[in-house]
């Protein structure tokens, strides 16, 4: 082999080498591929219209998020201290006691789907604990997202005004 060809062959390699690193960047994992698991509520939120906010699900929330690979999620969102239903029976709790429940708790699940560009998630809800969520898209926007922890904004609130989750991916 002689050295021209030699050379013309190293220098082939060399940039092959060169161009991996930025190929092996451009195949990130999308943003519905980052979701994909289950992550615990952190904190929540709600900016009201009026600018008031409300702490739901109380200073430390109890929940958590699941987005499958097939595009199903599920949410199960908690007060720490809801009350506890004196009659032992989920069927006849007080008025007080189902106020406490309903006021500090939420249920839901459907479908998903990602719009990458734009970090919106779209959920549609199949059922809800919430009827009134039954059918509507609720869409919320990832602001944040790393390996550990995932922010996002909900501008469709039935009731108005924004709801601010932070989840951590689950352990």
């Amino acid at each position: 082999m002689n050295r021209r060809r030699l050379l013309s062959v190293s220098a082939v390699a060399a940039l092959g080498l060169a161009v991996l690193p930025s190929s092996a960047v451009s195949q990130q994992k999308s943003l519905k591929d980052q979701l994909v698991g289950t992550w615990t509520l952190a904190a929540w939120e709600q900016t009201r219209p009026d600018g008031s906010k409300l702490q739901r699900f109380g200073a430390n929330p109890k929940g958590i998020h699941v987005f499958d690979a097939n595009g199903r999620t599920y949410i199960l969102f908690s007060r720490p201290d809801l009350p506890k239903i004196a009659s032992n029976n989920p069927s006849t709790p007080t008025p007080e006691e189902a106020k406490g429940i309903v006021d500090g708790s939420i249920a839901y699940y459907g479908t998903y789907t990602v719009d990458e560009g734009s970090k919106v998630i779209t959920v549609k809800v199949e059922a809800s604990t919430f009827a009134n969520q039954v059918g509507v898209d609720q869409k919320r926007t990832v602001s944040s997202l790393s390996a550990d922890e995932l922010k996002m904004v909900n501008t469709t609130v039935l009731s108005g005004g924004q709801i601010s989750y932070a989840f951590r991916r689950a352990k």
